[in-house]
């Protein structure tokens, strides 16, 4: 099923790169997946969700806790959708050109990558729940949840100030956010008795919360006659989630594999690093809060198995990517399509970039089997 483009979805927030967040994912005939945090993910009508009921917590099927928290604020079925479609729309847009492409459409697959504790399932517990910390954040900022939460007021420095964000700008309200999530994903069986992999997993969520509240920026407005700044007011606002899926992916790129420690007479679990026989770092560590941390190595995902259909039939580009996604198996040349982008940048002092529309045709090919 092809991801729609919910244009009603654009209008909730000042910026429209808002389609998405969650927790797992997919869609396959109008199913996706909420709330990876538990071993067996909760199934919901995905169609229905966004045509007939958006916004309807009793929709997403959650658990008791997580339907009692969605179900204080009218608006936070809608923002919990915002949250899933921002996550998938981002995971695709990340692997589109590797061999495992987020493909999370057949269920056991998605099961089977999630219970290994691949690098794979690491990313999607991550970028889940960055996208729904910003997703909820800028819900706040929003008015969408204006019964739970508002503005972020803590960047001003009086009441005066802090009033006239009216005229200004709303701050998103990541620490609201971040508490909201923090509760939302943890059930009572992972406080209760942490095994490996659900240690490995909210180290995993938490990376993605924590990324989310790292990257700010300032905004400003000023105000005065014919547009002096005789005063001003700042807030801050989440970047675009894209530079969130880009330090997200890099992390990935750079994880860790963990193993536990032995936990003889000891409560809870103890990660460490596992580290190669060439490695210089000769002892065993505990991984820092800012790695993405993984169980157990992946598969190259060329072949189908119990993890993916394999790259066999799918389409990349002859000149970048078809080496890599064949898995050197070659492709057969399928049909040219006219991309348009943009092209003949130039920079203009001080900090604006005006660029030109190009297009052009790039000839896709099949992977073959």
């Amino acid at each position: 099923m092809v991801l729609p483009r919910l244009g009603f979805i654009c209008a909730v927030f000042t910026d429209c790169m808002f389609t998405l967040v969650g927790i797992l994912l997919l869609m396959r005939e109008g199913e996706a997946y909420f709330g990876i945090t538990s071993s067996r993910p909760k199934q919901f009508d995905f169609n229905r969700v966004i045509q007939r009921q958006p916004g309807d917590c009793r929709s997403l099927r959650l658990t008791g806790e997580q339907r009692r928290m969605c179900n204080r604020d009218p608006g936070m079925g809608r923002v919990l959708t915002e949250g899933i479609i921002l996550s998938v729309e981002e995971c695709k847009k990340q692997f589109e050109n590797e061999r495992w492409n987020c493909s999370l459409d057949h269920q056991p697959h998605r099961i089977n990558l999630l219970r290994e504790g691949l690098k794979e399932a690491s990313f999607l517990y991550a970028i889940s729940s960055a996208a729904l910390t910003t997703a909820i954040a800028k819900g706040c900022s929003s008015g969408m949840l204006n019964e739970s939460c508002t503005c972020d007021l803590t960047s001003f420095s009086d009441e005066e100030n802090a009033a006239t964000w009216r005229w200004g700008g709303c701050g998103d309200n990541i620490r609201y956010s971040q508490m909201f999530v923090k509760n939302f994903l943890r059930g009572k069986k992972d406080s209760e008795s942490p095994d490996l992999l659900s240690t490995i997993d909210r180290h995993n969520s938490d990376l993605g919360i924590r990324t989310v509240r790292r990257n700010f920026v300032k905004k400003c407005k000023c105000h005065g006659v014919s547009g002096a700044c005789e005063t001003s007011t700042c807030w801050r606002q989440i970047k675009p989630f894209q530079v969130i899926g880009d330090e997200l992916k890099l992390k990935y790129e750079r994880a860790l594999r963990v193993s536990v420690e032995n936990q003889a007479n000891r409560k809870g679990v103890t990660l460490l690093v596992k580290h190669d026989k060439s490695s210089a770092v000769k002892k065993d560590s505990p991984p820092s809060r800012g790695h993405m941390i993984y169980r157990n190595k992946s598969p190259d995902f060329c072949s189908r198995d119990r993890y993916s259909y394999g790259t066999a039939g799918r389409v990349c580009n002859k000149t970048t990517t078809c080496d890599s996604i064949c898995c050197g198996r070659g492709h057969n040349t399928s049909r040219e399509i006219t991309v348009t982008e943009k092209c003949m940048c130039t920079f203009l002092w001080c900090c604006n970039v005006t660029c030109e529309t190009c297009t052009k045709d790039i000839e896709l090919a099949l992977c073959r089997g």
